[in-house]
């Protein structure tokens, strides 16, 4: 799991302005609410008094208040008035910390990590979403696994006819699977797209309302650790556009915010017609994500063997080296091991204008070149 990218934390419509919800992201409690202006917060979910938890509190005039002490937070993680000091003013360290926001596809996101706004990786860009011909659907998914392996089996072009058989999903010939996929890189992330030339010949829920002139082409890409897309072109007319930001809860439980958007059946009363489709094959996903061994994807390729339509795989694996490589991968192992005497917080860009802070920020592995080379030993082949 790693610090400076953004994460999915709640449907826009779960942030309120009159109570606070509790978010827990890369094994650490968050507190995300409205201010009075309808601005949604995310900070860190500890009160730098004694530990109270500000989301088990209440939201009053746009201030997260703590439940154990009655201290005021607002909006920048500024502790505004202290109950107990009556009129005097919070001293200058207490303070928690405020993460950069954006609501986006019925989303609020947040930038966790301490990155200056023009360094900062972005949120995938949906291009689709809000224009004529597309209709989104928006699911929350919590899922057993690790997020790198649900990342990787979305990027997996070659699992769709094993895990997916009733479905419909078009099959590589055997050529296509034995070479790797036609793959490029792109700014924080590598894509392929491709043509599947055979058709499955069997009936499917939505096969009656196929239009247009087959395409038969599908791809994949990443951009950072936790964005997914997925592109399904049937057709000339007939497309599914899915846009997957995964939350890693912590290192065994990831919620999924999926954005299907689709170029047909748009009408409201289709929506069912294509839900039933789309979350079975999400479910066919999971029931192979929850028993993976071991949990997490292994720490060298070594651990496994490769075969060229893995190349996707390794290729966001080279990834996370270069993000390990930064120093911006939380130390799990630790982190869990000192829960118990200390509080941890992702580092935010307030820490980088100023120190003089309670809570210590999440342990890192460390980085540098030597660590670039720990998932890329073996390659695909």
């Amino acid at each position: 799991m790693y610090i400076n990218f953004w994460y999915p934390i709640a449907r826009a419509e779960e942030v309120l302005d009159d109570k606070p919800l509790r978010v827990e992201l890369l094994g650490l409690p968050f507190i995300a609410f409205r201010d009075s202006a309808g601005q949604a917060h995310v900070l860190s979910d500890t009160c730098v008094h004694r530990g109270g938890s500000l989301s088990a509190g209440w939201v009053r005039d746009g201030r997260a208040i703590c439940p154990y002490h009655g201290w005021e937070y607002d909006g920048t993680g500024r502790c505004t008035r202290i109950p107990s000091l009556a009129d005097k003013t919070p001293p200058a360290r207490a303070k928690v910390d405020a993460y950069p926001v954006q609501e986006k596809y019925g989303i609020v996101f947040a930038f966790l990590g301490d990155l200056p706004e023009e360094e900062r990786p972005p949120i995938y860009d949906v291009e689709e979403y809000g224009t004529d011909g597309w209709k989104a659907q928006l699911y929350v998914i919590d899922v057993a696994c690790n997020y790198e392996r649900s990342m990787e089996n979305g990027l997996d072009p070659i699992h769709n006819e094993f895990v997916h058989p009733a479905q419909g999903a078009p099959m590589l010939s055997a050529e296509q699977q034995s070479a790797p996929p036609p793959m490029e890189d792109i700014p924080w992330g590598s894509k392929f797209y491709m043509a599947y030339p055979t058709k499955k010949d069997h009936d499917t829920e939505l096969k009656s309302a196929k239009t247009g002139k087959r395409i038969g082409a599908a791809g994949s890409w990443f951009q950072g650790p936790n964005q997914l897309v997925t592109w399904i072109d049937i057709s000339a007319e007939n497309a599914f556009h899915q846009y997957l930001f995964e939350a890693p809860v912590d290192d065994g439980h990831t919620r999924i915010f999926f954005l299907n958007m689709r170029s047909w059946l748009l009408e409201d009363e289709h929506d069912d017609r294509i839900e039933k489709p789309t979350l079975q094959i999400v479910h066919e996903d999971v029931d192979i994500l929850e028993r993976l061994t071991p949990i997490n994807t292994p720490p060298t390729n070594t651990k496994e063997i490769l075969v060229p339509g893995d190349a996707v795989i390794v290729r966001y694996r080279e990834w996370l080296s270069e993000w390990d490589a930064n120093g911006w991968r939380i130390d799990y192992r630790a982190l869990r091991d000192r829960q118990r005497e200390a509080a941890f917080a992702i580092p935010s860009p307030g820490r980088r204008e100023g120190g003089n802070w309670v809570v210590d920020t999440v342990p890192l592995q460390p980085g540098g070149e030597a660590v670039r080379k720990r998932r890329t030993e073996a390659s695909a082949g």
